[in-house]
């Protein structure tokens, strides 16, 4: 099978020709039709994410098709079915966080296309357990970006509690889906994008936006939350000083740059920081019954497999303005 390959945190990826994996006990073979390209990958292949596997076949947001199933899988999917393959691709089950609903923080996970290959490929092989049947509403390629994008920003939005006046720092693909859901919830939606940057802040108004502005000023209300998905630790000081009184500042990236000092009076009045690592499974069951009702939309623009460095420098320069999606077979 084709794949693009990583052999160095740093270096381009490679088209390979590979051996098809076979699915091993309680694992999917799985047809890849779509992936979507994820920011997470962009800190895997440059070398910002410790310990990756190596080679590695990147990619977490997988579409595809059972194409067989191994010994003792899970058998609520069967040859043929539509399945979407998360980040989070593997736990013990048996550590004090999976025994106590917290599987996302497992001290022996594993993940798709960072310590187990992904999905920049036409085959893959996943954990049935860690599967997801996907909402027939969306296309192979308008459901890929849900599967990171999506269910991150997800459980980021539902750390915010019932905040109604919400704050979204940095409005990108993952914003863009939880906004949806914030506003189709009847929060009062804040957002903050790069300064100058007014295109951007045209946009998230048009979406429903109650605010938007730059990152350097304050909205015209204090907020109850606010959930940081740009990548700038410099953010999370300037966000907790646009909290109301017992607010939180959600950071939703796996990767950040450092965070500045601050005073300890911007934190003062039980005003919370907190990380997301990872997702749940419940996070997913949840995420994709909410989606379709909404509904959730998404923004893609497709490449072939081949692209997939393309995909990733239009990202890293930001010349990208939708989710790109590697489609499987495309010209």
């Amino acid at each position: 099978m084709r794949a693009m390959v990583l052999d160095k945190s740093g270096q381009s990826l490679q088209l390979r020709d590979v051996p098809r994996p076979k699915p091993g006990r309680g694992q999917l073979l799985v047809r890849v039709s779509a992936c979507a390209v994820c920011r997470t990958d962009l800190h895997v292949v440059d070398g910002e994410l410790p310990n990756p596997k190596l080679p590695l076949i990147p990619g977490h947001q997988i579409v595809g098709r059972v194409e067989d199933i191994g010994e003792e899988a899970e058998s609520k999917f069967k040859i043929g079915d539509r399945v979407g393959i998360p980040w989070l691709g593997w736990t013990d089950g048996e550590c004090v966080y999976c025994q106590s609903n917290r599987e996302n923080l497992c001290d022996h996970a594993l993940f798709t296309g960072y310590t187990i290959d992904g999905g920049y490929a036409e085959f893959t092989v996943a954990d049935a357990r860690f599967c997801f049947h996907l909402p027939d509403r969306y296309n192979d390629v308008a459901v890929a970006p849900l599967l990171c994008a999506g269910l991150i920003g997800y459980r980021s939005y539902r750390k915010t509690g019932g905040a109604r006046r919400l704050g979204i720092y940095g409005f990108g693909n993952a914003a863009h889906l939880i906004a949806q859901i914030a506003l189709y919830e009847g929060r009062d939606l804040f957002v903050f994008t790069r300064p100058g940057d007014i295109a951007m802040q045209q946009a998230a108004k048009k979406l429903g936006a109650a605010w938007a502005g730059g990152s350097d000023e304050m909205p015209p209300e204090k907020l109850d939350a606010a959930i940081i998905f740009a990548s700038v630790g410099a953010l999370v000081p300037a966000a907790l000083r646009a909290l109301a009184k017992g607010g939180i500042v959600v950071c939703g990236g796996i990767h950040m740059s450092d965070i500045p000092s601050f005073p300890y009076a911007d934190l003062w009045e039980e005003r919370v920081i907190t990380s997301v690592a990872n997702l749940t499974r419940r996070d997913g069951d949840e995420f994709f019954e909410i989606a379709p009702r909404v509904p959730v939309q998404t923004r893609t623009e497709t490449f072939s497999l081949e692209q997939a460095n393309t995909a990733l420098d239009r990202f890293r320069t930001g010349e990208l303005k939708a989710t790109a999606v590697l489609v499987m077979g495309a010209e």
